[in-house]
């Protein structure tokens, strides 16, 4: 199913918006012979993957690929991953994705993951670079069935300090919802403009921030990512019914994003029963 932002928190003069890139992906992942095989793929407009990689078996890795490079102001895409009983599959990206200043237009992404019974997907695209002055609007749901097991992540870069860019100007709308069993189990939105990424009741004038889901988690889960976590700022964990969040605000992108890499190394083995196995494209 498509998600429609039509919901996500409001953003200004959002009547603006035109025609861009309107890119659709639809993937589907079964258990055959063994190993997950990508048994449908369906696009529409820019926004593909390479070949499936194995380099853990039969773990099915895909790399998510948006040939323009960025979104712009109208640009819309829609992505839907189902992954059918007994299938494994890690879905990554081989760039950080970037979402570019806008003339008052809003650019829009719509995710959708569906993991069945005894399925395992893992979400890990790398961070998200937003320029000074887009507006986006972005939202991803999550429909878990019994016995469905998700490790999923979203790591933000606001603006680009290190050509000395912050994010003065801009909006961007977030949503998060997870069900399961068809039942809405966890919902969160998250609003960012020049005034939250400054305040410290926001950003804090931290560039990078990120959320990590990890689902069926338990208190020993709690407890190893606590020990991870430490005295170290900036960083949080909790833990609702069998769900796991933490959350990350650092200066740079890379940084947070690798803290995510060691959660997910740490508890991968525990809630997936996989060992952690890197896509190669993350040590480039």
């Amino acid at each position: 199913m498509f998600v429609d932002l039509n919901d996500a928190a409001p953003l200004s003069d959002e009547k603006k918006i035109t025609q861009g890139w309107h890119a659709q992906l639809e993937l589907g992942f079964e258990f055959q012979d063994n190993k997950t095989v990508l048994a449908h793929r369906r696009h529409q407009g820019p926004l593909t993957v390479q070949r499936p990689f194995y380099p853990e078996g039969g773990v099915c890795h895909v790399y998510l690929l948006h040939p323009p490079g960025g979104v712009v102001a109208g640009d819309s895409l829609t992505l839907t991953i189902t992954a059918a009983a007994k299938s494994a599959a890690l879905i990554t990206t081989p760039a950080a994705g970037k979402f570019y200043r806008s003339s008052g237009l809003l650019a829009k992404q719509h995710v959708t993951l569906n993991v069945a019974e005894g399925a395992i997907l893992e979400w890990l695209p790398q961070e998200t670079i937003i320029y000074e002055g887009a507006r986006v609007a972005s939202k991803l749901r999550v429909d878990l069935e019994i016995g469905a097991r998700f490790i999923g992540w979203e790591v933000l870069a606001l603006g680009r300090p290190a050509a000395n860019e912050g994010f003065t100007m801009g909006e961007i709308s977030l949503g998060w919802q997870i069900f399961k069993a068809g039942e809405l189990f966890y919902q969160e939105k998250l609003r960012l403009d020049a005034e939250a990424f400054a305040a410290r009741w926001g950003l804090n004038g931290h560039s990078a921030c990120g959320t990590l889901f990890v689902s069926p988690a338990t208190a020993a889960q709690l407890e190893k990512v606590q020990q991870l976590i430490g005295d170290s700022p900036g960083l949080g964990v909790t833990l609702i019914d069998d769900l796991l969040i933490c959350r990350a605000l650092d200066s740079r992108a890379d940084r947070l994003r690798s803290f995510f890499q060691q959660v997910w190394a740490t508890l991968r083995p525990d809630v997936l029963q996989c060992k952690a196995s890197e896509p190669r494209i993350w040590a480039t």
